[in-house]
């Protein structure tokens, strides 16, 4: 029995995680995401699939995120009809974040069509609501740590990966004739000293391993967030402003809230109101209580209260409310997505703070190449907002200290558990020049084998096992 690879997506970007094992007559697919940022790449959304969807029998995702996960649904609707393999809080929050990512596309197409620039006559969405809804009753849902059979050759488990509730490390096992051969794929790995979420699972031994690479050639210690979110929210009240947070629904609207909650409590910020202006990032916040075994934050009797929640926290829930928000001068907080400012209600508050010198804006997570986000993190001086280049007048800050993401240190601290050298290592989810930097470092570091991967390249893992 042969195994192979064909890389789909996330080789030189970020974004697009999506890798096909081929082992022996079973084609996995592992990751199913959705590319974004540079124009470019998002193209890459509406070309034809590179395989056959119906040729696939299983898919596994490692996260809920939309570059893992948001092609699922126009996988489904080009064919695809076999199980999707996930732990319980990816299935939960990937019903949101589907349900969203269709929204988006469908207002896209409309918003394109009544403005004329399409191309198109009649532009439509990559998929729709209906779509996406069609992708659930596919999902197979697993714990944690429990070994779970997909074929009769390959078994796979999941193991704690920190970085988002629910991300997993995902070790594959391949049962040949006469050898089992170990196939792991990081995903996202989180950070060791996360407020919220256990530290990535130690794992010892693989044939192959796949390590995402985001901050792969980046140094970025954790320090110490409380004290810059205190800095920040400080400076821009006494500016007399409002202090506008981008930030993923997901994870990262949570930590906000914990560390913002014990800013208050303590008298280091005033009592503002604190405005959480994204229904999905609502509907995740419960989540937290749903799954209490993934993450590491311990509620009291009072639950949210005694967490994350401020005296005057105030969910957003119609668009109606959100526009009002832009009339508020001073002294609150907004927090809205999406986290890379590339739709979503933190639209329009860009269109109307931006302008604003009193105002800040804090960038608080990673920015991929081509989006607005990474564009105010490179301090351009204008942002293109509704077809209008916006002037960037404001205060921007860039806050590293809360990214969900290992940074160098981190990743070759997780690598260095392997008590022997993979036979090959594929440094994927990483941009250039970093991504390639990163993969000499293991080479000069840990005398490892590694490949930086090309886009649809295939490769031969086993042969004959």
């Amino acid at each position: 029995m042969d195994v192979n690879v064909k890389f789909l997506g996330a080789t030189g970007t970020v974004t697009g995680s999506r890798y096909l094992l081929t082992i022996g007559d079973f084609r996995l697919l592992f990751d199913c995401g959705l590319f974004q940022g540079l124009k470019e790449l998002r193209l890459r959304n509406w070309d034809e699939f590179p395989v056959d969807p119906k040729s696939i029998h299983a898919v596994v995702i490692s996260h809920a995120h939309i570059d893992h996960t948001g092609y699922l649904p126009r996988l489904v609707k080009e064919g695809f009809q076999g199980p999707i393999y996930c732990t319980p809080p990816t299935a939960d929050l990937m019903e949101l974040m589907l349900l969203d990512s269709a929204k988006l596309q469908e207002e896209e197409a409309l918003f394109a069509k009544k403005q004329g620039y399409s191309k198109h006559a009649d532009p439509q969405p990559l998929y729709d609501t209906e779509d996406a809804q069609r992708v659930f009753p596919l999902l197979q849902i697993h714990d944690i740590n429990q070994p779970i059979k997909l074929h009769d050759t390959v078994e796979i488990i999941f193991r704690y990966a920190g970085h988002l509730l629910g991300a997993a490390i995902t070790e594959v096992f391949v049962k040949g004739k006469s050898q089992t051969k170990k196939i792991i794929f990081s995903g996202d790995l989180g950070r060791y000293h996360d407020a919220m979420l256990s530290e990535p699972a130690a794992i010892q031994d693989t044939d192959v391993l796949f390590i995402e690479s985001t901050y792969g050639n980046k140094s970025n210690p954790p320090g110490e967030p409380d004290k810059e979110l205190e800095r920040i929210t400080n400076d821009t009240f006494q500016r007399g402003g409002v202090l506008l947070i981008p930030a993923f629904a997901v994870g990262r609207t949570q930590a906000l809230l914990y560390f913002f909650h014990q800013l208050i409590k303590e008298k280091r910020i005033p009592d503002v109101p604190v405005y959480i202006d994204s229904p999905m990032a609502i509907s995740a916040t419960y989540l937290y209580y749903r799954h209490p075994n993934y993450h590491r934050v311990k509620f009291g009797n009072t639950d949210f209260a005694q967490t994350m929640e401020t005296n005057m926290l105030v969910f957003v829930k119609t668009s109606e409310h959100s526009k009002q928000l832009n009339k508020i001068k001073t002294n609150a907080i907004i927090i809205s997505s999406s986290g890379m400012m590339t739709g979503g209600r933190i639209l329009h508050h860009l269109y109307h703070r931006l302008r604003n010198e009193k105002d800040t804006v804090l960038v608080s997570g990673y920015q991929a190449v081509g989006t607005r986000g990474r564009k105010l993190v490179d301090r351009e001086p204008a942002i293109s907002i509704f077809g209008e280049e916006v002037p960037v007048n404001c205060k921007v800050e860039n806050m590293t200290s809360l990214s969900g993401h290992a940074d160098r240190e981190e990743l070759f601290r997780w690598m260095k558990n392997f008590k022997s050298r993979p036979k090959i290592t594929f440094t994927v989810h990483g941009e250039d020049p970093d991504l390639s930097l990163y993969a000499q470092a293991i080479r000069n570091e840990l005398d490892w084998n590694v490949t930086v991967p090309n886009y649809l390249e295939s490769v031969s893992l086993f042969k004959g096992i």
